[in-house]
């Protein structure tokens, strides 16, 4: 299985994913924002981070840019109540595999991490 950074200032939003993947095996790291985030990245290599945008310190934008300047990095799945297409857009051609709205829908969730666990982009 794989081991997946929740970033996110919500404890509540951040429980709620956790309980999602940790039921599939996952091996779960948090942190509360960006800059936490990243720290974390450094040390810990996640295969995986699932990204809130809006945060204190450094936001998910801030992380995904930071993400883009490096050789190698986990793959990213953006979690956002932001609906706008322009800010997928952005995600996306920041690098992130996936933008998906919140509050996830566990299936989904489930199989997007699963799915780009073994390789396979849903």
């Amino acid at each position: 299985m794989a081991r997946v950074l929740i970033v996110d200032d919500s404890l509540f939003q951040r429980r709620n994913v956790r309980r999602i993947l940790k039921n599939e095996g996952h091996e779960i790291l948090e942190a509360s924002d960006g800059a936490e985030a990243m720290g974390i990245i450094d040390s810990d290599d996640p295969d995986f981070v699932v990204l809130d945008l809006l945060m204190p310190n450094v936001d998910g934008i801030g992380v995904l840019t930071s993400l883009s300047d490096r050789m190698s990095s986990p793959t990213v799945i953006v979690l956002t109540s932001d609906v706008q297409d322009s800010t997928k857009k952005q995600c996306l051609n920041l690098g992130a595999s996936m933008v998906m709205n919140k509050p996830p829908d566990a299936d989904e969730l489930r199989q997007a991490v699963n799915g780009f666990t073994v390789g396979v982009a849903i």
